[in-house]
């Protein structure tokens, strides 16, 4: 089947690190800023979001591979951004680069792979 999706779609997603967000609160560390796994699961839901409209009824998309590196703190009540580009199509598999960022100052980047499934199928296996 093809999706018709092509390298070049960019997305933007944009987050308050509350609470719940916090490696202290996750317990991934003790502090009060944006944890690793929070930051990892705002860069895969905003590269769902930026093919879910192009996906046909019935399909979705499932995070296969991450690859980032986390370099600063976003700390408690902070505003920061997450986008995302696909970078590659194989196929059903999309590679993106992502990044979350405060004003201009990188906070995490790296790669993510998802691939596209129809979703009754994955789901009866």
């Amino acid at each position: 089947m093809d999706f018709n999706i092509t390298p070049g779609l960019k997305f933007q997603t944009e987050n308050i690190v509350e609470h719940k967000d916090t490696a202290a609160a996750i317990g991934s560390g003790f502090v009060e800023v944006l944890s690793t796994p929070m930051m990892i699961a705002n860069m895969e839901g905003t590269c769902a979001a930026c093919v879910k409209d192009y996906l046909p009824e019935g399909f979705s998309t499932v995070g296969t591979h991450v690859n980032v590196s986390h370099k600063a703190a976003v700390n408690l009540g902070e505003s920061y951004k997450t986008e995302c580009e696909l970078i590659e199509v194989d196929r059903k598999k999309l590679v993106f680069k992502v990044r979350t960022f405060v004003d201009e100052k990188t906070i995490g980047e790296g790669t993510h792979d998802r691939f596209i499934i129809d979703v009754s199928k994955f789901m009866s296996k």
